[in-house]
């Protein structure tokens, strides 16, 4: 018995064509399922987190009740953050400076000044900026939170047990 052929089948019965394509598939599914690959790891490069420290502003919060968010803040001492939709970890609260919400008046003299706001719904907003600190990896383009860059502008949603709302970044310090 010949080993192949005049049709280019194999003793006479399975064809070299359907045996190449047979062997092509099976090294496709041993490639997917059996050798191991860089799939699902980070492309960051490994290094040591650090401490740090990020001044966020909010500017116009509405609340009816301000020194109530003060106190759960001052109560809790963390909060969730959230960075461009993907949730980053918790971040301890260090501060939080309420910022009084004024009106610019002009003045007889050309001159203008910065007086409280008068009117009768700007005690339900609140501006204020909030220091928050956690660990971060640092490298040569800047801090990575849950594998989010922060930088100043950088947006952070902050979320807690009776508050989310966004904050601007407006400063991002490492520490030593």
């Amino acid at each position: 018995m010949k080993l192949l052929d005049s049709k280019g089948r194999l003793f006479g019965k399975v064809s070299i064509l359907d045996l190449g394509a047979a062997l092509a598939i099976f090294l496709v599914i041993v490639g997917i399922f059996v050798v191991p690959g860089k799939s699902g790891t980070s492309t960051i490069a490994q290094v040591a987190n650090k401490p740090i420290e990020v001044d966020v502003i909010v500017r116009g919060l509405g609340i009816l009740d301000p020194d109530s968010l003060m106190r759960q803040f001052e109560e809790t001492k963390k909060t969730n953050i959230v960075i461009r939709n993907q949730p980053a970890g918790e971040f301890g609260i260090k501060a939080v400076q309420p910022i009084p919400r004024t009106t610019l008046v002009p003045q007889q003299d050309g001159t203008v000044k910065a007086l409280p706001d008068p009117s009768p719904q700007a005690k339900y907003y609140q501006d204020m900026i909030i220091t928050l600190t956690g660990d971060a990896q640092i490298t040569n383009t800047g801090a990575v939170v849950g594998q989010q860059k922060v930088k100043i502008g950088t947006l952070i949603e902050l979320e807690g047990k009776d508050y989310n709302f966004n904050t601007s970044t407006i400063a991002v310090r490492v520490l030593k």
